[in-house]
């Protein structure tokens, strides 16, 4: 096959890259080039281009290294700011794969391929002609919550090769092909910003607002933060307080107001009832899967008998952990997740990723919105 390969210039691309290449295939590297809008914090670029020119030169394959600046930064960076301004939680990596890395890369170059190959850690299934995205052999790497967000037509134009191979393995099979990347560190994620402070990113794009810090169960003002967008549900470094650990559980967007709780395990932190507005299903609708697994809604959710509900796995943030749940839809087409246990840190702007009960397939994903609904929380102005 023809394939473009995504590299980065780290360990688990250049594995991909020597993997496809001792199968026969005819590849063709691509570098993206991105950074913020001043061309700040390109994510090491000059370094990562070097490296990338070492496989591509091992191998004696071509390398393209193509700018999808303007468009990151109209897309990806426009939707971050957006996001923090309206006091929610931004997914800057899940958008960057949904709109740049499988949008525009394709509609420039990809589709000139038979696949577009990448390092991720998934796995790609096929049942009954259909396919599914699945998580990676490697739970604690497995970044499909990361890949919740793209189309079918995406999946179907992509591979994951390291997605049946432990990472460190990976490492293994690096340093035996001899690759010059086997000892170099992982990218620690938001690579959009580089080098770059993300508060400082932050405060030159949105300023810098003083507003009251108060604890939520006295009402007491404790200190003062320098604007709400600095700050998200579940936080705990950074506040600059006192006799802690203290927490964020809620801010109050309009009247600039950050919330606290104190303790190692406030209740504060903890829910199970996830409002989302609208589900990105990635294959099918799960709904409307007669092997879906049927259940009552949740007493925790307050949902009607008309209610619609499966039981699903999900996450909330990118972490191997599971948590074991029901995902109802309502007859005006609204839903709401209800995990079986308290969970900590429910962000609205981040998403609920959902997964099959069995942890496989990842199905979708969808926006936590604000527990009283948009049109509230336009009114009230809280999260």
């Amino acid at each position: 096959m023809k394939i473009a390969v995504l590299v980065s210039g780290g360990v688990d691309s250049s594995v991909v890259v020597d993997l496809l290449y001792k199968e026969g295939h005819e590849l063709h590297l691509f570098y993206i080039r991105i950074g913020t809008d001043t061309g700040e914090g390109d994510c090491s670029a000059d370094e990562d281009i070097e490296m990338c020119t070492l496989i591509a030169r091992k191998y004696g394959l071509p390398l393209k290294v193509v700018s999808l600046h303007e468009e990151y930064w109209d897309s990806v960076m426009a939707y971050t700011l957006r996001t923090v301004k309206e006091g929610l939680t931004p997914h800057p990596d899940m958008m960057c794969n949904k709109l740049v890395k499988f949008g525009y890369f394709e509609e420039r170059w990809g589709h000139e391929f038979d696949k577009v190959a990448t390092g991720h850690y998934a796995s790609i299934v096929e049942k009954e002609g259909k396919l599914y995205l699945a998580t990676a052999a490697d739970p604690v790497k497995d970044q499909t919550d990361f890949l919740a967000q793209i189309s079918y037509t995406q999946l179907s134009h992509l591979i994951f090769p390291l997605g049946d191979i432990p990472k460190n393995e990976v490492r293994h099979l690096a340093s035996e092909a001899g690759l010059p990347t086997a000892v170099r560190k992982d990218s620690q994620g938001i690579c959009f910003l580089g080098k770059i402070n993300y508060n400082d990113f932050i405060e030159r794009h949105l300023g810098t607002r003083k507003g009251p810090v108060i604890e939520i169960e006295t009402g007491r003002k404790i200190g003062e933060h320098k604007g709400y967008w600095f700050h998200t549900i579940g936080q705990r470094k950074g506040l600059g307080l006192s006799g802690g650990p203290w927490y964020v559980v809620k801010k109050n967007v309009r009247d600039n107001v950050i919330y606290v709780s104190n303790g190692y395990d406030t209740r504060k932190q903890y829910g199970r009832v996830i409002p989302v507005e609208e589900m990105h299903w990635i294959t099918e609708n799960p709904f409307e899967n007669p092997e879906s697994e049927r259940c009552m809604p949740s007493t925790d959710s307050n949902e009607s008998a008309e209610t619609d509900c499966i039981r699903i796995a999900f996450k909330t943030r990118h972490s191997p952990e599971f948590t074991e749940g029901t995902l109802c839809r309502y007859p005006d087409g609204g839903y709401t997740v209800t995990a079986d246990k308290d969970i900590q840190g429910i962000a609205p702007g981040q998403y609920a990723i959902i997964y099959t009960p069995d942890r496989r397939i990842c199905l979708g994903s969808g926006m936590i919105s604000i527990p009283q609904g948009r049109k509230n929380r336009k009114r009230h102005g809280e999260s």
